[in-house]
């Protein structure tokens, strides 16, 4: 793949979040589908979905911005 698809080792703080943001809400929707699943219980799945999602949600935020600072693997335009 060409740098213009890939991007470069540093991406913008804007990107990161949006990525986050989109990856996030379709894992809170699989989340709440499978708890509610197991527990058949509306209330649960959702009190499941949303803490296991904030929790998750800043966990990969800080990891996607570590990725970011490295340079290993990536190209730079």
């Amino acid at each position: 793949m060409s740098d213009s698809l890939l991007g470069g080792a540093n991406q913008r703080l804007s990107r990161s979040v949006a990525k986050t943001l989109g990856y996030r809400v379709l894992m809170l929707a699989i989340t709440i589908t499978v708890a509610f699943a197991v527990t058949d219980d509306v209330v649960a799945a959702l009190n499941i979905g949303v803490i296991t999602n904030v929790v998750k949600t800043g966990t990969y935020f800080g990891y996607e911005r570590l990725w970011a600072r490295i340079s290993w693997g990536a190209t730079s335009a």
